[in-house]
């Protein structure tokens, strides 16, 4: 039986990449970009396309998506993030698991990760997989405000093929979204833990710089590796900085 693919793209100002997003989705049959208001060309460019497209002002990343997916018109999900793309192989992969999912009702996918068009290899990212497709009727996302997970009742598979992660131009575009996902995680830890301590504040960073560089090899990627594991402690810190605030 053939089953048809709801493609869903959450965006906020992403004129730069919903281009090549859209692109590579030339497998499903309907596409939906679920957009927070962007204020650059990215509206512009999506209506040179065959999309539909909801503006939702943004609250938290799985009620941005579950919204989309509850207008979706087929069963079977696949979300892309804007800067992600699916090679032609794991478009194939795709619809074969659509149409015989051997009795799973979602698959995870591991991501090849680019930071500054250099595929990185290490530091956690040689293991980076998510779940991204899925079926509506046994699967949605939790209510967590960063991270957030699909919940799935029944068996989760896993694709051979792997998409592309080009996430990163820029130390300093990295830095800009960890800091927004700081003040999302601050805004978590106020809500489930409530106490501030200033030892997390100190040891946290540190810990995470040491697992990501040392413990997960990021040191063979060099200087690239170096920065990166650099800029995700500096976020945990961020986070605590944040939450600090918040207490105050």
């Amino acid at each position: 039986m053939i089953e048809k693919i709801t493609a869903i793209i959450p965006t906020l100002n992403e004129e730069r990449n919903i281009e090549g997003a859209l692109a590579s989705l030339a497998f499903a049959d309907e596409i939906i970009v679920i957009d927070s208001f962007s204020t650059d060309k990215t509206l512009s460019i999506c209506e040179k396309h065959n999309v539909r497209v909801i503006q939702r002002v943004f609250d938290n990343f799985s009620s941005q998506k579950n919204h989309a997916i509850d207008q979706a018109a087929h069963n079977w999900i696949f979300i892309l993030d804007a800067d992600e793309r699916i090679p032609p192989d794991l478009s194939k992969e795709i619809i074969e698991k659509t149409k015989d999912p051997e009795g799973c009702v979602a698959f995870n996918i591991y991501r090849t990760f680019y930071f500054k068009g250099h595929i990185i290899k290490y530091g956690g990212w040689q293991t980076d997989k998510v779940i991204r497709l899925f079926r509506r009727d046994t699967c949605k996302y939790d209510g967590k405000l960063v991270h957030e997970r699909v919940s799935c009742d029944g068996s989760v598979g896993s694709m051979k093929n792997r998409m592309d992660h080009y996430s990163y131009q820029s130390r300093e575009q990295y830095e800009g979204k960890l800091s927004f996902y700081a003040a999302l995680q601050a805004k978590e830890l106020n809500e489930k833990q409530g106490k501030y301590s200033w030892l997390h504040q100190v040891v946290k960073p540190a810990f995470r710089f040491f697992v990501l560089y040392i413990f997960r090899f990021g040191f063979l990627d060099g200087k690239r590796g170096y920065i990166l594991a650099q800029v995700q402690s500096k976020g945990v810190l961020q986070r605590y900085l944040k939450f600090k605030e918040l207490k105050n």
